[in-house]
């Protein structure tokens, strides 16, 4: 269970990882994540909370910092209406759920929200209601179990390696 944060429409990856601060490691960048619309987001948000979002969530560059920094300060899920294609893909590839939801408008910012990321079924315990989100595919739903792609594909080329093979 976990806080909702709700923000609008077209969030960029430059709101998410300002591209003047590329050069800090990842920690650092996530401090900053959001700044620009809520100043409070970096310092308040916490492991396990949601972030819920208009359309075009991560528009604009490409940059996978964008999903890292929500990684990095322990968002459980994104939930919008629609994703920027190439955020949505780095989203599932670090590990992080990111998952169509049409009802932004009957989320407030606080409610309290729980989700079953198999079922796609989300509760938002303030309000007593229940939305059923469309589950991500099983291919996807693997990837976010195993932490994301990278760590899925070692644990696949480690079982794939012969007894005694190195490296």
């Amino acid at each position: 269970m976990g806080r909702a944060f709700v923000f609008g429409d077209n969030i960029d990856t430059d709101v998410l990882a300002p591209g003047y601060l590329m050069k800090l490691p990842p920690a650092e960048l996530a401090r900053r994540c959001l700044e620009a619309v809520d100043p409070s987001f970096a310092k308040t948000v916490n492991p396990g909370d949601f972030v819920v979002a208009g359309r075009n969530f991560g528009m604009g560059s490409s940059r996978e910092q964008a999903a890292v920094s929500l990684r990095e300060l322990g968002v459980k899920a994104v939930l919008a209406p629609s994703f920027a294609r190439i955020f949505f893909r780095n989203a599932i590839n670090l590990g992080l759920p990111a998952l169509v939801f049409e009802g932004r408008g009957t989320v407030a910012a606080g409610d309290e929200l729980n989700l079953d990321l198999a079922s796609g079924r989300l509760t938002n315990q303030t309000r007593g209601e229940t939305y059923q989100l469309k589950p991500l595919p099983p291919n996807l739903m693997a990837i976010i179990e195993a932490g994301g792609l990278m760590p899925m594909l070692k644990r696949r080329f480690a079982a794939s390696r012969p007894p005694g093979a190195s490296g």
